[in-house]
């Protein structure tokens, strides 16, 4: 009897799309119960080295070079985020905000390159990687523990953007400013500027350090396996703790590459934002090593 071959194929967009989003909703109430872990058992914690740095940045190129035009195609939508948000600024006259919202993509990146991670995850285990497949996340049982994760992470944006108006409120707020050229003088000229710089960069670095020691980790790995929220939120702490210089080396590139990527208009993202999302993969593999690895 001949043998009939079945062919999968995508459909249309529109279709698969809402089918995809009836899988996640599905998948969150069936995945709740993976919010929580069962298995406690946390994995070895690896020491890492500036080498790790260098190679986890070598791998993250390497993965965007063999994906670009998948990652292009999902990372264009942040320079579009970035120009919407700095366009609503500039029309509410919150140009102290620019900053704080360009630099809220550090808080919100680990969850927005959760697809890249599962990418990565695919290329290499052997399987078959594409944008498509990132999106399968959402028909994953992981899909609850990252999206619940995720919400820390978008409501720690929040306040961020809240704090940021308060201090620039009882700083420069006084001087009441008008207009954009009249803020960037007053900025670097008067002692409230400064004090805003100097108290907005403190603050707002404890947010991100907040962030990259709990969720750098902790992402990757909620991709990787279904270890539950607690053992993945604990087993990035600890890499944190046992790594101090090179985490902290790891947020400095990541604040480099965001910096440079928000210029110009934000446009450096459709590169920076791959590259950074495959390189949190490859460091999150050399960070710690499962027993059945």
């Amino acid at each position: 009897m001949a043998k009939t071959t079945q062919i999968k194929t995508i459909g249309n967009p529109l279709s698969w799309i809402a089918g995809t989003l009836t899988g996640a909703g599905s998948m969150i109430a069936k995945g709740t119960d993976a919010i929580g872990s069962h298995d406690i058992s946390l994995p070895e914690v690896q020491r890492l080295t500036t080498a790790d740095l260098r190679g986890a940045l070598r791998d993250g190129l390497d993965d965007f070079l063999h994906f670009r035009t998948d990652v292009m195609m999902m990372a264009v939508i942040y320079p579009l985020i970035g120009l919407m948000l700095s366009f609503l600024a500039f029309q509410q006259e919150m140009f102290a905000l620019l900053f704080p919202l360009a630099a809220g993509f550090a808080l919100v990146g680990p969850l927005a390159a959760t697809g890249l991670y599962e990418m990565s995850r695919r290329r290499e285990a052997g399987e078959e990687a594409s944008w498509l497949h990132a999106f399968q996340l959402l028909r994953s049982p992981t899909f609850a523990p990252v999206m619940t994760l995720g919400l820390y992470l978008i409501a720690i944006y929040a306040v961020w953007l809240y704090a940021a108006a308060f201090i620039y409120r009882v700083t420069l707020g006084t001087l009441a400013p008008e207009g954009m050229m009249s803020f960037a003088s007053m900025l670097f000229s008067t002692s409230e500027g400064w004090a805003m710089i100097v108290i907005g960069n403190a603050i707002g670095f404890l947010f991100a350090l907040t962030v990259l020691v709990t969720g750098f980790i902790a992402f990757p790995m909620l991709v990787d396996r279904r270890v539950g929220l607690p053992v993945a939120v604990t087993t990035s702490i600890r890499v944190a703790q046992q790594n101090k210089r090179i985490t902290l080396g790891w947020g400095a590139i990541v604040a480099t590459f965001l910096l440079i990527g928000a210029l110009p208009l934000f446009l450096g993202m459709i590169f920076v934002l791959p590259i950074l999302g495959h390189g949190t993969w490859h460091l999150y593999r050399r960070a710690v090593r499962f027993p059945d690895s």
